[in-house]
């Protein structure tokens, strides 16, 4: 297999059973010069499953900037990267992003190479429907969760989220009070040994015994949302109060933080302020 110089591979690895890789990556790793990763230790593991001998460089969110200019470097000198995360597709809730950036910015060629990802994975096996909005790890605080959940809960999409399983509970709480409506689906180490889904009405949720490791999915289904009437006199005196500091988008947002209306009603709403039309 050829590789082309001057690119960056970003390359999916498995989520938790070792052979849940591809051909083409496997060809890709073993050609690669280089090949960075967040913890070597893991990555070893999965190397020597594959026997393959190759140098692994460490490269997180605590090395990413130093990292990414002699990695350019590297490139630039005709040598092949790839870049892996501990499990799954790179970039996403990954470390990657400065590296990838400085490729792009360079004219360096990236190439996907792709293959295993939780999110995928989880949906589907859950039965909901397949418009859906990934999140990524949740706040791990109380008010910004809130701030979160008071804007997601506005969409009636299905929501894929990862969390710490030693808090599961924590977040469970909170999905109980803003997603009361809908079905869940908790997938718990996927692939491995122990693999299991928990299908759980959300409104009828209690707090789980069961222990949990490492990084869960969770997944909401679709949701219905009811919209209240739409109090024209309230909200035209909050639009003309932002409009006089923010703009026509960020009042809309605004808006929608506090009320639970259709968004189109009130952007239109909000248009027909900033023009002075007649309410």
């Amino acid at each position: 297999m050829n590789l082309s110089l001057n690119t960056l591979y970003i390359v999916s690895t498995p989520i938790g059973n070792l052979d849940d890789i591809t051909l083409r990556a496997i060809k890709v790793l073993e050609n690669s010069d280089i090949i960075l990763c967040e913890d070597t230790r893991r990555s070893l593991k999965l190397l020597n499953h594959l026997k393959i001998e190759k140098k692994l460089v460490s490269y997180h969110k605590f090395n990413e900037k130093k990292q990414t200019t002699l990695m350019i470097e590297y490139i630039k000198r005709g040598k092949i990267l790839s870049l892996i995360s501990d499990a799954g597709t790179p970039m996403l809730s990954d470390p990657g992003k400065i590296l990838l950036n400085e490729c792009i910015k360079n004219k360096i060629n990236v190439t996907p190479v792709p293959g295993a990802s939780s999110i995928t994975a989880a949906m589907s096996v859950s039965g909901f429907d397949d418009k859906f909005l990934f999140y990524g790890f949740l706040p791990k605080t109380d008010n910004e969760l809130e701030k979160v959940f008071k804007k997601l809960s506005n969409f009636d999409f299905c929501q894929v989220f990862f969390v710490p399983a030693q808090k599961i509970n924590f977040y469970l709480k909170k999905i109980k009070m803003y997603y009361p409506s809908r079905n869940l689906i908790i997938a718990k180490e996927m692939t491995k040994l122990h693999e299991n889904f928990y299908r759980h009405e959300v409104k009828s949720l209690k707090t789980l015994k069961i222990p949990f490791k490492g990084e869960i999915t969770l997944i909401l289904s679709m949701g219905k949302i009811k919209y209240q009437s739409l109090n024209k006199t309230k909200i035209v005196n909050k639009v003309k109060k932002f409009l006089k500091k923010y703009s026509l988008k960020d009042t809309v947002e605004l808006i929608m933080e506090t009320e639970k209306v259709s968004k189109k009603e009130i952007y239109q709403l909000c248009l027909n302020v900033k023009n002075k039309s007649n309410i």
